[in-house]
């Protein structure tokens, strides 16, 4: 599959389903890099691919700055054959100390002209098809928000859960610095982005697998861990519920949960693939999170 290390990503080529020699390569992942920390820019900066080959699915919240979310996907793109991002919250926010100050859609937008520049792979071009261990797939990077609809019991509106979240104390930041403009509101946003990426899902051949790339889980059932479970507002949209199964999804890439694991539903594999903040990573045995191997089962 034709690829372009430094310019925009190449045309989507038809897929084969069974390819009669598999290409070489690992399909890797891992998102909420954080890198303003800077015990978390080391981690960063000691990531590497195994071969020449591999992918890197990078599931958003890089970094709220737009310097220093160059600097990680310039660093990344240089060490693997390609670089796939959906923008997490924390991209999107536009925060008093970045110099670059556009909000919502022309902030977004911003960041994925910056990726082409870049040749990393974006939401908005056409998804390639993974052929290395356990392909063949299609690799979907997905721009999706929340609508509050992950609501705690009894809140039968998006003020009642809101009300219910204050109460407990947990209100994100989001509310005050990711800006939906020119959409009404991030309810609205989300909408967009969800009946834009369905027509896009759709058209995706029918019988050909994909990895399904977003930062929020596409299903509620990660959220019910969660320490605060009112924080489970900001995590998604009940949209998607049914879309690992109905786009034919190998595995589901997410992070935002900053709980990395790996979960099954209906035969789909879930991978959270967080790294994190320091303090939280710290607290777990051993080395960091790192780089999680995507369809490593299907090899």
């Amino acid at each position: 599959m034709p690829t372009t290390a430094r310019g925009a990503p190449a045309p989507t080529p038809t897929p084969s389903l069974a390819p009669a020699t598999p290409a070489p390569g690992t399909l890797f992942a891992i998102s909420d890099l954080h890198v303003r920390h800077d015990e978390n820019k080391k981690v960063v900066d000691g990531l590497w691919p195994d071969s020449e080959h591999d992918w890197l699915l990078l599931a958003g919240d890089v970094s709220e700055s737009v310097e220093e979310f160059e600097w990680t996907l310039r660093l990344l793109r240089d060490r693997f054959a390609r670089v796939v991002w959906a923008p997490g919250n924390h991209e999107l926010w536009t925060t008093p100390g970045d110099p670059v100050q556009l909000r919502g859609e022309a902030r977004y937008r911003h960041l994925v002209a910056l990726c082409r520049t870049l040749g990393v792979t974006t939401p908005e071009d056409p998804y390639p098809v993974w052929e290395g261990a356990g392909g063949p797939a299609v690799v979907a990077p997905l721009f999706l928000l929340y609508d509050y609809s992950y609501r705690p019991a009894g809140a039968r509106t998006r003020q009642e859960a809101l009300e219910i979240a204050d109460r407990a104390g947990v209100v994100c930041t989001d509310e005050f610095y990711l800006h939906p403009d020119p959409y009404p509101s991030r309810e609205a946003w989300s909408r967009a982005r969800v009946e834009e990426t369905v027509a896009r899902l759709a058209a995706i051949p029918d019988g050909m697998p994909t990895v399904l790339v977003n930062h929020y889980p596409l299903v509620r059932e990660p959220t019910r861990i969660l320490r605060f479970p009112e924080f489970a507002l900001w995590c998604g949209t009940e949209a998607t519920e049914d879309w690992p199964v109905r786009f034919r999804a190998a595995a589901v890439v997410y992070g935002h949960l900053h709980i990395p694991r790996l979960i099954r539903r209906d035969g789909v594999a879930h991978h959270e693939v967080s790294l994190g903040y320091p303090r939280e990573w710290k607290q777990r045995a051993g080395a960091p999170a790192g780089l999680v191997r995507i369809l490593a089962e299907h090899t």
